[in-house]
């Protein structure tokens, strides 16, 4: 029987695409509401004083200021330039001492077992190679560190949102949806070889906004993928887009007042590397 071969994902040319969707917009804008998830997850994490920290696609740095407001010598990474810029400069507000380095994710450069605990909020789950993305975590992690991660769920409003887009624009082939870094079968795939326990705790981060469309007018101006999928569309196309994220808004929507508040799901995750 004859059989088709399938070419593998050229990820070097997926993330130089990933790189102008993220530089676009302003995530900055978007990034900073979500400052509690970082709060919470160096609650959760319970890192002592003075351990070395590295934040993996920290854009504008909500987990990075978490754990350097407690005391931790963070080291916050990013592959977009104008974000780390961003971070740096509330760090520098705080006169917290963080240091800022440019770095892939799937090819951090940084030596084996490094750092006492490595994170990431939103941010390393959009990596196109996944699994080298997570073997790259585990890799700069010490023996008896902590990896922390908070991942939006498929089943939760980003992720839906993110199967949304999917249907207005195709997602590179042979990438698997991010939001899977939001369940439990895939971090144990991917981690529990290295793990000595892994803590899965869904939590909800509320959206509020004035109203849906205001929601809509922020993500389509500063948000990249939701920026990018916008301008790729022709204004029938936008229409569409548009009033399908209102149905999804509504769904959701647990305001009864005009305006919008949506509880996103997504997972908080703690591994003890073995």
């Amino acid at each position: 029987m004859d059989t088709i071969a399938t070419a593998a994902p050229d990820f070097r040319a997926i993330k130089v695409k990933q790189n102008a969707a993220w530089s676009s917009g302003d995530y900055a804008k978007i990034g900073t509401t979500l400052q509690i998830v970082g709060e919470q997850l160096a609650e959760a994490m319970d890192i002592a004083p003075g351990s070395n920290v590295l934040d993996v696609a920290a854009g504008n740095g909500n987990a990075t200021l978490a754990f350097a407001r407690r005391w931790c010598a963070v080291t916050s990474t990013d592959y977009v330039d104008t974000l780390l810029s961003r971070g740096q400069a509330r760090a520098s507000a705080e006169d917290l001492p963080v240091k800022y380095q440019i770095a892939d994710a799937e090819d951090l450069p940084f030596n084996a077992g490094e750092y006492d605990a490595v994170v990431s909020t939103f941010g390393v789950m959009f990596t196109p190679n996944q699994p080298k993305a997570a073997a790259e975590l585990i890799r700069v992690c010490r023996p008896g560190g902590r990896i922390g991660l908070a991942n939006w769920t498929p089943a939760g409003f980003i992720g839906q949102l993110f199967k949304t887009l999917g249907q207005y624009v195709t997602p590179p082939a042979g990438v698997s949806s991010p939001a899977q870094w939001g369940t439990r079968d895939w971090i144990e795939r991917n981690f529990q070889s290295h793990a000595s326990s892994i803590a899965f705790q869904e939590k909800h981060f509320v959206f509020r906004y004035h109203s849906p469309e205001h929601f809509i007018d922020i993500f389509r101006a500063y948000y990249g993928p939701v920026h990018k999928a916008f301008l790729a569309l022709d204004r029938a196309g936008q229409n569409a887009l548009e009033e399908h994220m209102l149905a999804l808004i509504e769904e959701h929507n647990t305001a009864g007042d005009g305006s919008m508040r949506v509880p996103a799901a997504y997972a908080e995750i703690i591994i003890a590397k073995a």
